[in-house]
């Protein structure tokens, strides 16, 4: 019997986000705002992992991310491993880190924080980098992973 394989185009220039969960793969797109990206993205889900059982990954042509984005990855793929890729070669592999505090782009949960009301900055402190739980800066309502929302 003869196994049939679909493989995926090398990108030449990008990169790619490799161990993401299978259930956070379109929430990494959303939050990285790529659903409105023009050159080619890879996506492939449920795939097997030896180390996780099941992940998924990303592979972007010609995007290389800032600090910032490489955040909002880790929160939501903590495990995740972003693959820098020059002339078809791997040049660097670096594992995402949660931040110990998490600037602009997450919205509070309190209806009556100043960051709800006027037009001032989210800041938040990493208090659980395990279970995910930040501090608003501001109120210091706590949120949790499950309560997150991203701007």
């Amino acid at each position: 019997m003869q196994k049939k394989e679909l493989h995926v185009s090398a990108i030449q220039n990008g990169t790619v986000i490799d161990h993401i969960t299978s259930s956070g793969v379109l929430q990494v797109l959303r939050i990285l705002n790529l659903e409105t990206y023009e050159d080619r993205i890879y996506l492939g889900g449920n795939l097997d992992s030896k180390k996780y059982g099941k992940k998924a990954i990303l592979k972007i042509e010609n995007k290389f991310f800032r600090e910032d984005e490489i955040n909002k990855i880790a929160l939501v793929a903590p495990n995740a491993t972003l693959i820098e890729i020059r002339d078809y070669e791997v040049v660097k592999k670096t594992p995402v880190e949660i931040p110990n505090d998490v600037y602009h782009f997450i919205k509070c949960a309190n209806p009556n924080c100043i960051t709800n009301v006027e037009e001032v900055p989210t800041r938040f402190k990493v208090t659980d980098k395990n279970d995910l739980r930040l501090k608003c800066h501001y109120c210091e309502k706590n949120t949790t992973r499950a309560t997150i929302e991203y701007k």
